[in-house]
C-alpha cells in the first residue's frame, strides 16, 4: 500500500435468513430506511383481508372454500385471518407508516386476538395513545 490509500473496516455479521446469507450493519449502526417493513408481514395482511372481503360479499361461504381455491389448508387461512382483525392503531403503523412490528408474523397473529387497546403494546412495545 502507497501513502495514498485509504483503508476502511467496517466490522460486518453475516447471518443466514431462510437459507440466504444476510449481511447485518454494526450493531450500533442504525437502519438506513426507518421505514423499513418486513414484505411478508405486508403480504400476510393483504391476504388476510383478502379472504376476510371474499367472505363478507359472499364469494366464498367457508373457510374451507377459501383455503380450496387458495390450495391451503383451512387451518392455514383461518390463523391468517386473524391479521384482518388487527386494531386500527396497529394496521395504521404498520402499512401506512411501515413501521415494523417488534415481533413475528406468528406473534402477531396472536396479538390479533387480544382487544385492540392492548395490541398497539403487544406489537410495538408503546402504549396506544402514543403518537408517532
Amino acid at each position: 500500500m502507497t501513502e495514498n490509500t485509504i483503508r476502511v473496516v467496517i466490522p460486518l455479521t453475516i447471518r443466514k435468513t431462510n437459507g440466504r446469507p444476510k449481511i447485518l450493519p454494526p450493531a450500533d449502526h442504525g437502519p438506513a430506511e426507518t421505514r423499513a417493513q418486513d414484505a411478508h408481514v405486508l403480504r400476510a395482511i393483504a391476504r388476510a383481508w383478502n379472504w376476510r372481503r371474499r367472505l363478507e360479499r359472499g364469494e366464498a361461504s367457508t373457510i374451507a372454500d377459501i383455503a380450496k381455491a387458495d390450495n391451503v389448508s383451512d387451518r392455514f387461512v383461518s390463523r391468517m385471518m386473524r391479521l384482518a382483525y388487527l386494531a386500527p392503531d396497529v394496521l395504521e403503523r404498520l402499512l401506512i407508516h411501515r413501521i415494523p412490528p417488534s415481533l413475528s408474523l406468528n406473534d402477531l397473529m396472536v396479538v390479533a386476538e387480544l382487544p385492540w387497546a392492548e395490541q398497539m403494546e403487544a406489537v410495538f412495545g408503546t402504549p396506544s395513545d402514543s403518537t408517532l
